[in-house]
Parts: C-alpha cells; structure tokens; sequence
C-alpha cells in the first residue's frame, strides 16, 4: 500500500511539474535557447515500482522525465518523442535503424544542437555503438540512463539527465560521436560498458578512461575518441541474424552445430579466452562454419586488450586465422556484434568485413 501511494504521489507531482514546465518552455523559445531533442525509449529511468506486479516497470513517458528535471529549460528547450517504452533488454536491432535514422533527420535541423536517447542500461552501450557507427551528424547524440528507478528517493535520473542536456549543447561534445553520459562522467560509445549490476557509477571506460565530465561549472573534455568510423546504410538495410558463442572449458562446438541446423545464420562471434584461443573440438565446427561462408569474428572474455593470432595449434589464434576469422581488436562480444550486423548489412565483402574490425 504504501509503495502504491508513494507511485500516485510521484505521478501527481510529475504531472504538475509538466504543466509548469509547458509553461517555461514558452518562455524559454523567445530566448532563443539551443533545441535539443529527446528520444525515449524506457528502461530504469522511466520505471516506478508497481506493488501489483512486485518489482519495477517502465511507465513514466519522455515527457515525464523532462518534467522531472528542475532548472533545465534554462539550458535548453526541450522536443521530447516517445520511440518506445521497454526494458532495454527488448530492444531490437529494428528499433536501432529506427534510432538512428530519426537522429541523422532531427540533427540535420540547424537549430538542433543534440539528441538525447533515454534508455535502460542492460543493453545500453550496444544501441549507444550502433548510433557512432551509423549516425552521420557531427553533432552529439547522447545514451543516458539510471541505475535507480524513478519512484525511489535517490534516483540518478534526474541528474543524469540535467547533465546530459548540458553536454548536448556543448560545443567540445561536437564532433565526439555518440556519447554515454551517467554519473557526471562522459564516455566514447565504442569504449564504455556496465561494470557493476547495481552501482550508480556503474558506466566506465575501463582501459582508456572516459573522455570527461560534468561538473558544477561546466562541460570538460580532455581527449578524443579516435578509432572511431562511420558506415552508411541503405534506406531498405535491414539487420540479419549474428549469435555469440563463448569457449569455455569443455566446449564441444554442439552450439554452433544446433545454430547452423536452425539455419538463417548471417554471422558468428566467438567470445574465446586470452588473446583469442579456443577449445579444439569448439574449433572444429567453426570450421564447418567457415566453410559455408559464414564470417567468424574472435572476441574475448577478457575485459581488457586485444585479440591476436600468436599461438599455434588446434583452436589457437594462428589456427583460427588460417580458416579466416576475423580479429575484432578489443571490442567486446556484443560489440563485435553490433558492428558485424552493420557492416553485413551495408553489404560488405570478406576483405571490408577485416577492414572494418582494423579501424
């Protein structure tokens, strides 16, 4: 009873907020403030607790976490959009295209300076990828999230918002591609992942560092993101199917051999140990796959470093480079997935497929 009375206040007061935000944002426009568009998709930052279903679900809108924000029609005005309202861990690679392509068309607008996606942080640096690869503006498009629901008393929403929109109209965030902003830390979209399951500083760049932040005075930035690429997709570019498999200690290849039995299969990730070594009887069906064509890309489970062919034997990097696979460099599995699925679906051949994983 008392969380459902704790969830109508929280609706009642968000509701308010909203009406007295409608009208700041009148006033804002004939101030002539930068336009940064939010595109809301659900996840932790939108969810309240729901005492008839016992946990958390995503319920609060685009405009509702606006409207939660004090002080931002300061800073911006505001175009909110509703894409969705899911856990993160619904999201598609269909609903990535989507993203993406309204982000390219809203950027394109001279007086829009950033886009912001709100989005659970399960899956939150994958879709956060696909946009730096696939999203042509210099101008910022920004992942933002929380670890702690709405209806809680300490939610990192709000601040992870407010500081979101202040980096969306920064003038060093242009030109940094895709940017993930939470706990007043900015990080490159190809480097950041979740490190901790609930922690609120959760979001880091664990070999190179985030590349700034958001303090009282102001946006900072004190490097750049350079492995960074751009890859242009067909109006009609749909996302195929690409799996993950790991090596583990025992690993016999029956994965593989079921995945390549269901049929349909546009690409395989590996998630080998060490460098990009695997168990033998594993190599054995990637063998198989390969021999059908099917590209393999080499991760590891290893958080950090690279992947590289320097052993010999069954299973070994040097193997798995004689039967084409490619290295993915030190991108994480559901990483190198992402970019597998991207560049497959601009159509690229085995020799642009390598390419792509050296930049």
């Amino acid at each position: 009873m008392k969380a459902n009375v704790q969830w109508k206040t929280l609706i009642a007061g968000l509701c308010l907020s909203a009406a007295v935000s409608q009208a700041a944002y009148g006033q804002s426009a004939e101030r002539d403030l930068p336009v940064v568009h939010v595109l809301s998709t659900g996840g932790t930052i939108a969810s309240v607790y729901d005492p008839a279903r016992g946990g958390y679900v995503p319920a609060l809108s685009g405009e509702d976490l606006v409207a939660a924000v004090p002080g931002i029609e300061d800073v911006a005005r505001l175009e909110v959009e509703q894409i969705s309202n899911i856990s993160s861990t619904d999201m598609t690679p269909a609903l990535w295209l989507r993203i993406s392509r309204r982000a390219d068309e809203l950027l394109s607008r001279p007086e829009v300076t950033g886009v912001i996606v709100t989005h659970g942080t399960d899956t939150l640096e994958e879709t956060a990828f696909f946009l730096d690869l696939t999203v042509f503006s210099r101008k910022p498009t920004i992942l933002v999230g929380a670890q702690r629901a709405a209806s809680e008393p300490d939610s990192d929403g709000p601040g992870n918002m407010a500081d979101a929109v202040r980096v969306a109209v920064s003038p060093e965030a242009v030109g940094m591609g895709t940017l993930v902003v939470m706990n007043g830390e900015i990080n490159a979209a190809r480097e950041v992942t979740k490190t901790h399951t609930m922690r609120v500083e959760t979001f880091r760049s664990p070999e190179y560092g985030r590349l700034g932040t958001v303090d009282p005075d102001g946006v900072r930035f004190y490097r750049a993101p350079l492995r960074r690429q751009t890859i242009g997709l067909p109006m009609d570019a749909e996302l195929g199917r690409v799996e993950i498999v790991s090596s583990y200690a025992g690993a016999d290849g029956r994965v593989v051999r079921g995945l390549m039995a269901l049929g349909g299969l546009d690409g395989l990730v590996v998630q080998a140990s060490g460098v990009g070594n695997l168990a033998g009887a594993l190599f054995d069906a990637l063998v198989e796959v390969r021999q059908v064509g099917i590209p393999v890309v080499i991760t590891s489970r290893v958080a950090m470093g690279r992947t590289l062919p320097l052993y010999a034997g069954k299973g070994s990097g040097v193997s798995l480079e004689g039967i084409g696979s490619i290295f993915a460099d030190n991108l994480s599995p559901q990483k190198a997935r992402v970019l597998l699925l991207t560049a497959l679906a601009a159509g690229s051949d085995a020799d642009e497929l390598e390419a792509y994983f050296s930049r």
